[in-house]
């Protein structure tokens, strides 16, 4: 049965592996292990160890806080927002949305910020 701390650890995995844009197999090249143990990290089928996810953290540039980031939000299901999915970590869609994001130039990356909360209250 999954833990769901694990499960949390897994899908912020992967949310970073796709926001830097490195598949499985080179983050699994990059920490010494088979892209199928990446797989089973992101899925939380197998928990991963301090040392490993001391390695994954430095393979994909973050500290290992990270990884436990958000991690009370998912034993508050009361705080869930309807208009926004309860995992988005898990939503490809809005993960390359904000990887496009991040690579507009600042100024304009603002205006477009600017432009979507207006959206987003006027909706």
């Amino acid at each position: 049965m999954k833990h769901p701390v694990d499960v949390h650890v897994g899908k912020r995995i992967r949310h970073r592996r796709w926001m830097v844009g490195m598949t499985q197999q080179q983050l699994a090249e990059k920490v010494g292990i088979k892209f199928q143990q990446i797989q089973k990290y992101e899925t939380g089928m197998n928990r991963v160890s301090a040392s490993r996810l001391w390695d994954i953290s430095d393979a994909l540039g973050v500290e290992v806080s990270f990884f436990f980031e958000g991690l009370s939000d998912i034993q508050d299901e009361n705080r869930t927002d309807s208009n926004v999915p309860s995992d988005i970590l898990a939503d490809k869609e809005a993960l390359e949305l904000v990887r496009s994001y991040y690579a507009i130039p600042e100024n304009q990356r603002r205006r477009l910020f600017d432009l979507a909360r207006v959206l987003s209250e006027a909706a």
